[in-house]
């Protein structure tokens, strides 16, 4: 499971047609229990799930609208149990402005055909009124996705007379495993929707890619932008206690390794206790000032000039943004909102999302260097990542420590996000793997990655580049592991934005 559910509310109606129930004694009963069946399988997802039960006319329908709008529900999921009207569907749902899923699941793989009645045919006719209810949902304006499958039930039910086993069955697995995408992307949205992101200092200068119009990003995700002074950090820094930078540095300790000197870049060396000592402190620093705003995100980045004070609190940020972004709270460096809301994104999905850059291209082994001077993601690291001191930071103020590490090898996903010439929030995404291998000794984080469907699948570098570059990207993306594309894709559904995977 990627995510935690346990916040999300989840209205669930199952839907059939009152008509039946007089001429079909039993049906009522049996369609009800597949519902149940259907409750049950999202709770153990770990959704809250709010059933209104069986909705077969359109009073039952609008009381179920009314129970799931008290609730203030995420998702509203649409059981089909067998044939019922579009009308008495709608009313359900169109006042909300909910998603909404459709589960045409049946029960049976096959139906006896031989020795179905019409009572028999009428528990398996799932399929009948998809057609009518997403018809309606699309001439109404109502967001919708349809999950088609077996519903996958364990035990054969009473009364039924073809095999209705299917727990086991393909077709049940995958339409289970979609309603659990739709779930985390759900989780996902939901949280960035009450997500707090602290922007301190300002963007790069002349990066024009990453400058963010701060009520987009509230309009497009939900999030609320803290905009931050260095004076906040700076007051808090100073408030630093010895002890707290002691129990800072045995925490670092434990994560990262200290380097010592660079076997081939002079600028990077094991890193000064000064530094160390300073780094922890302004590490110390970060936490204060995410506690005290409440932060679930932070971008960050400050120039500074002539070793002031400010410069030297931006040339300490990398390890405590790190520490944080390891911690669940990303961090992204030169002011970069829209990554910091791309690795927000991958660390809901337990993918962690590293502060990442293309670095360079590998045309005899075929792969892309992609990686940045941090912060990084200590919980997807390939073995321990390594502190490193530099005696400058490259286009930057300051000197410091900085990480060096690599991604876990094995699967990987990128996320970008950039806004188009009309205006509009596009996401980005490319699936690959992170492959062993030499990287660079400079104080930075560097990853071997190929994007392809297997790890040793041909990869055309250029043909990528070129590709990714025609989407219009940010130069920054959020890297994480596993292959998440199939859950980004449905959120971008979800809040209404462009996609694009390549």
């Amino acid at each position: 499971m990627p995510t935690e559910f346990s916040k999300i509310k989840v209205g669930l109606f199952s839907i059939g047609l009152k008509a039946y129930w007089p001429q079909f004694p039993g049906l009522l009963e049996r369609l009800t229990s597949y519902g149940a069946f259907a409750c049950e399988k999202m709770r153990l997802m770990g959704a809250n799930v709010i059933d209104a039960g069986m909705v077969d006319d359109q009073p039952s329908a609008l009381a179920a609208g009314d129970m799931f709008a008290r609730h203030d529900v995420d998702l509203v999921v649409c059981y089909v149990t067998t044939y019922a009207t579009s009308s008495q569907v709608v009313p359900a749902v169109q006042r909300l402005q909910r998603p909404v899923l459709i589960l045409n699941l049946q029960p049976t793989a096959q139906i006896s055909y031989l020795k179905t009645g019409t009572g028999e045919w009428l528990a398996n006719c799932q399929a009948c009124c998809v057609p009518e209810i997403s018809c309606a949902f699309e001439r109404c304006g109502i967001p919708f996705a349809t999950i088609t499958g077996l519903l996958g039930l364990p035990n054969q039910t009473l009364g039924s007379i073809a095999n209705e086993i299917t727990a086991e069955h393909s077709a049940a697995i995958a339409a289970w495993n979609e309603v659990e995408r739709w779930l985390a992307a759900i989780s996902v949205k939901r949280t960035l929707s009450r997500s707090r992101i602290g922007f301190l200092g300002h963007t790069y200068p002349g990066m024009l890619d990453m400058y963010s119009d701060f009520t987009q990003q509230t309009g497009t995700f939900g999030t609320h932008i803290e905009v931050l002074e260095m004076d906040d950090l700076d007051v808090r820094v100073n408030a630093v206690t010895a002890r707290q930078i002691v129990a800072k540095r045995n925490q670092v300790i434990e994560l990262f390794d200290i380097s010592e000197d660079s076997p081939s870049d002079p600028l990077a060396k094991k890193p000064s206790d000064e530094s160390l000592e300073w780094a922890c402190k302004v590490a110390v620093g970060l936490d204060c000032l995410v506690n005290d705003f409440n932060l679930d995100g932070l971008t960050y980045y400050h120039r500074g000039v002539g070793d002031s004070v400010y410069e030297r609190l931006g040339a300490g940020l990398i390890l405590g943004c790190s520490l944080l972004t390891t911690n669940g709270i990303p961090c992204s460096g030169e002011g970069d909102l829209k990554n910091c809301i791309a690795m927000k994104i991958m660390d809901l999905l337990k993918a962690g999302g590293s502060f990442t850059e293309l670095y360079a291209m590998d045309f005899t082994d075929n792969f892309i260097l992609m990686g940045h001077d941090g912060p990084f993601h200590a919980g997807i690291s390939e073995g321990r990542p390594i502190l490193r001191g530099l005696s400058l930071y490259h286009g930057k103020s300051g000197a410091g420590v900085s990480v060096e590490a690599e991604v876990r090898n094995g699967p990987v996903t990128i996320l970008g996000i950039t806004q188009t010439r009309d205006g509009f929030i596009k996401l980005l995404c490319s699936e690959g793997w992170s492959l062993p291998g030499d990287r660079l000794r400079i104080g930075n984080t560097n990853s071997r990655l190929r994007f392809t469907a297997a790890a040793d699948d041909p990869f055309d570098v250029a043909d990528w580049m070129n590709a990714w570059a025609a989407e219009g990207p940010t130069h920054h993306v959020a890297l994480g592991v596993g292959h998440q594309e199939k859950f980004i894709r449905r959120l971008a559904s979800l809040i209404d934005v462009r996609y694009k995977k390549l």
